[in-house]
């Protein structure tokens, strides 16, 4: 059992401390939110996290898990304190560090016993040594600084966590090492690896890791618009290289771009890390320009087949940047909104979890309603942009009802196209030819 201390509340700190909790650790997380620390005293989980609730409340009853405003309090309990801070991109994509040093800064002040400082925010290469300078400002005991990535995907991120592909940790210390490695023992009993290597290599990992994801993703919409322009059929792309044991069927199911938390921020943090030691990341930059442009890929599509959309009524299905999360954070959904508003368009939206959250940011630009049909009444045409499992197998006579004209133009390719062709909708997606009970066609 290790007594753990978590710096941060949000979406990484909260997992990693609940989990931890799990396998029999005493956790206490730290936020300056005293409203949201209260909250999670009281058992609230503050974020949409499938699974989370349940494991949060099970460590809550069995007191293996506390909240508190006081860094202080937090750091003298713990033999290992977690970094699980914002580290949000700068206008420039740099990750903005200010919020881990800051804490970094405090706790030379307040340590009055060796202890294990972990960055577990994902931050750039180098940043294990400025955590350490900005402990030893003030540190009168010895410390040592370990990088540990999170490999997490919102809406697994439970299971991810405590079924982990790898674990790594960046250190050089030797106690740090034997440290970490018993902490990680519950986790890496399925023959999973535990992988120790130096700060930098592990700080670097993680943006690897992701970058590559992110543009295996990025490939696969560029061979579908291409697919669009010659007549091929992405979906039988995707099946014929997926299956090629060296490139997998993971990650290569087109849309309309890649967003979330992680995946912008972190391909972007890359590259200016590149320009910072005189590198140039050209094909992570490619990825981030073709992104870009795919996210509102569904509105040009719409615009290509109407023309003129003003005055028009658009239902919009999906707000997250992808199901089983409330996460809008670089979500298509957002893109789309701003074109399809500027082109004068009503749009009426309907997502089981994000809803709120767009409010926040779109104020009353467009629409809510309660449920996925409510958003179809009197629309002229339905956009998907979120893969959620109730958009899967709807009622399409009650969809055909609701529409002015049974027209969808669907992001995430969730209906097949023979199927859309009987059921008599006009269905364009990506990467496939459209279908169409009319004479009209896309240019």
């Amino acid at each position: 059992m290790k007594k753990i201390a978590v710096v941060g509340t949000g979406y990484v700190g909260l997992v990693t401390g609940t989990c931890f909790a799990e396998t029999g650790n005493q956790v206490i997380c730290v936020d300056i939110d005293e409203n949201k620390v209260e909250r999670m005293r009281k058992g609230e989980v503050p974020i949409y996290e499938p699974h989370l609730d349940v494991v949060f409340e099970r460590n809550i009853n069995a007191n293996r898990i506390s909240f508190t405003t006081n860094l202080k309090e937090a750091v003298d309990f713990a033999e290992i304190v977690f970094l699980a801070l914002p580290t949000p991109p700068g206008e420039d994509g740099s990750a903005d560090l200010s919020y881990v040093l800051d804490v970094a800064d405090k706790l030379g002040q307040i340590m009055t016993e060796y202890k294990v400082v972990v960055d577990k925010s994902t931050v750039p290469v180098g940043t294990a040594e400025k955590v350490e300078a900005a402990i030893s400002k003030h540190a009168t005991v010895d410390f040592a600084v370990v990088s540990n990535p999170e490999f997490l995907r919102e809406g697994f991120a439970v299971d991810d966590f405590l079924n982990p592909d790898r674990v790594v940790v960046g250190t050089s210390d030797d106690r740090a090492a034997k440290i970490m490695t018993e902490l990680y023992k519950p986790f890496i009993r399925d023959g999973h690896p535990l992988i120790i290597m130096d700060e930098k290599s592990a700080e670097l990992t993680k943006y690897a890791a992701n970058s590559f994801l992110a543009t295996k993703i990025t490939f696969m919409n560029e061979i579908a618009n291409f697919c669009e322009r010659v007549g091929a059929d992405v979906d039988k792309v995707r099946e014929g290289i997926g299956s090629d044991s060296r490139i997998g069927h993971k990650f290569l199911y087109p849309g309309i771009g890649f967003g979330g938390s992680c995946f912008p921020k972190d391909v972007s943090a890359l590259v200016k890390s590149g320009n910072e030691a005189g590198y140039s990341f050209e094909i992570i930059q490619s990825v981030l320009d073709v992104n870009e442009r795919q996210k509102v890929a569904l509105v040009d599509k719409v615009m290509n087949y109407y023309g003129d959309v003003s005055g028009m009524r658009f239902a919009l299905w999906g707000l997250a940047f992808k199901p089983d999360t409330d996460d809008i954070r670089e979500a298509s959904a957002l893109y789309m909104i701003e074109a399809l508003t500027k082109a004068g368009a009503q749009v009426v939206a309907f997502d089981p979890e994000a809803m709120d959250n767009v409010k926040g940011v779109v104020g009353d630009k467009i629409d809510f309603v309660d449920s996925q049909y409510d958003a179809l009444e009197g629309s002229d045409a339905l956009l998907i942009a979120t893969e959620w499992s109730a958009f899967r197998n709807p009622d399409f006579n009650r969809m055909k009802e609701s529409l002015k004209e049974p027209i969808i133009f669907d992001g995430r390719n969730i209906y097949e196209l023979e199927e859309m062709k009987n059921k008599g909708f006009h269905y364009s997606s990506i990467g496939r030819r459209t279908v169409s009970p009319f004479v009209k066609t896309e240019s």
